[in-house]
């Protein structure tokens, strides 16, 4: 090694220097000189391989997604970005040039050209600004819903024999009071016959399950749930012009409700695993998802929570979808998933505690070994530089590299509000998902009227007390469950040919044809 770095400068760049398509990261960095003669790039190929971007509070995390995803999209890739703190907007707009923008250019070699890219922009059930996401409740199934309501694992398993249930029956779970009916039902005196067929139920555990609903419900938590249901293969679209979309799902409005929005996170991932077909290794992936504070998803998960995360990260890669876990050091994601992210983008670290230093000796024991002294460099990065290594075109990782990473051509910064506001009502799939759909569910067949057999209702004619129409000739759900065993072999010729069209999947996501 000479003294000014040279050779292991050079033995870096070698690393890095790819055949194919690659996203521009930025340039070497040794003993505190930017190497613009040294970049440093990702293959387009391997980035369905996985990866995480991790760092301190402050440290250019943000910075780092828009400037992959820009550069993906520009490469003809779909993108997907969780914008938690309401500052990913910029994407779609060009930045701004300025000194401290020409200073990063220059030192990096980067041609730097301000340029917005197309986007689209979605809100939890429509809280904030977005075209809102919402899931039925059926399909985001029991696993993901019994982590939102921090169910414990005996009670997570009795909510899929609900789910069970209502399958079986045909009563269909599209909001939250479908559910709700549904275990409200099972725990009343003309359920209670019902309750004894749904084997390993009980009365108490259905009874927490369901004040567990309630509370969720009046949090506010019922609009995250319902119809027209998003579809997934929304997050795959490219523009006109062949750029891929960026897809940023907004969620500063339910910032406090972290639970909930990193498991929303998980039902999009998952749902994309269920419907996308096969395709194997590919020369860029078909859709690249940043998940944004990743540690939220693990923090009090279960083991099977855990196994079913595992399991969809490592097969979804070969569907062509590559995930970028973010968070703040690697350990917050469990040693199964992280062995299978294969690209690291490591920005500062702090170590101002024991419980600091141990995470900062942690995270050096993740990379490969390498000709710097880590625990120093990783302490001593600045704003917007980052340790990293990534897989190589033929699979091997690339040498660990301490860079200064390029600046973003489009706006570092949230664009204008009513701008936002206006260019989501424009968008195409506005018009879509903008209006709340409620069909006869669940609830409406649990809680209808029953209808007198002596008398049937007249066609034409709404049936009293009940104020929606009455069908002719048939009786409620209830009423067929209170009085004769009609509903018995009713619902199980439902059931049959139901149980045809549903499975469920890794997180007891329903797998009915679309």
């Amino acid at each position: 090694m000479t003294d000014d770095g040279t050779e292991p400068v050079r033995r870096i760049a070698e690393g890095y220097a790819f055949d194919g398509p690659a996203l521009e990261l930025g340039a070497v960095l040794w003993d505190g000189v930017c190497r613009a003669d040294a970049p440093v790039r990702v293959p387009l190929a391997t980035l369905n391989r996985h990866g995480l971007v991790a760092g301190a509070t402050g440290t250019g995390k943000t910075k780092t997604l828009q400037l992959m995803a820009e550069q993906l999209s520009a490469s003809g890739v779909p993108v997907f970005l969780a914008d938690v703190k309401g500052d990913l907007s910029g994407i779609s707009a060009p930045g701004e040039p300025n000194d401290r923008v020409r200073e990063r250019s220059a030192e990096v070699g980067q041609e730097w050209r301000p340029a917005g890219r197309p986007a689209e922009f979605y809100a939890l059930g429509g809280i904030g600004t977005g075209i809102p996401v919402r899931a039925t409740v059926t399909d985001f199934g029991p696993v993901l819903l019994a982590k939102v309501l921090d169910l414990n694992p005996t009670q997570e398993q009795s909510l899929g024999l609900v789910f069970h249930y209502a399958d079986a029956k045909g009563l269909e779970l599209y909001d939250l009071k479908d559910l709700r009916a549904v275990v409200a039902f099972l725990v009343s005196d003309e359920g209670k016959a019902e309750l004894k067929t749904v084997g390993g139920l009980s009365a108490a555990t259905a009874g927490v399950i369901l004040r567990s609903l309630t509370a969720f419900e009046q949090q506010g938590a019922g609009g995250f749930f319902g119809e027209p249901e998003f579809d997934t293969a929304e997050l795959l679209r490219t523009a006109p012009d062949g750029r891929g979309v960026v897809s940023v799902l907004e969620l500063p409005a339910v910032q406090d409700r972290p639970r909930l929005f990193s498991t929303f996170l998980m039902w999009l991932l998952a749902d994309l695993f269920q419907d996308l077909p096969e395709v194997g290794d590919a020369d860029r992936p078909k859709l690249v998802f940043f998940f944004d504070e990743a540690h939220l998803l693990f923090t009090g998960a279960s083991k099977a929570f855990l196994e079913s995360i595992t399991q969809t990260v490592r097969l979804i890669r070969s569907k062509g979808v590559g995930v970028f876990f973010v968070t703040q050091t690697p350990k917050d994601v469990p040693a199964d998933v992280l062995a299978q992210l294969g690209s690291r983008v490591q920005h500062a670290l702090r170590a101002y505690t024991p419980e600091d230093a141990k995470a900062l000796t942690a995270t050096v024991r993740t990379f490969p070994k390498s000709p710097y002294d880590l625990e120093e460099v990783l302490t001593g990065l600045g704003t917007g530089e980052a340790v990293v290594t990534v897989l190589g075109e033929s699979g091997a990782p690339t040498p660990v590299a301490a860079v200064r990473l390029r600046a973003p051509e489009s706006l570092m910064g949230p664009v204008d509000p009513a701008a936002l506001e206006t260019a989501v009502r424009a968008s195409e799939p506005y018009g879509k998902y903008a209006r709340a759909v409620d069909r006869e569910s669940a609830y409406e067949k649990l809680t209808a009227a029953p209808a007198a057999p002596s008398a049937p209702a007249e066609p034409g004619r709404r049936a009293e007390p009940h104020p929606e129409p009455a069908e002719p000739e048939r009786e409620s759900l209830v009423a067929q469950v209170v009085g004769s065993g009609v509903f018995t072999t009713l619902a199980r010729s439902v059931g049959t040919q139901l149980g045809r069209e549903i499975t469920r999947s890794l997180f007891g996501t329903s797998r009915r044809r679309r």
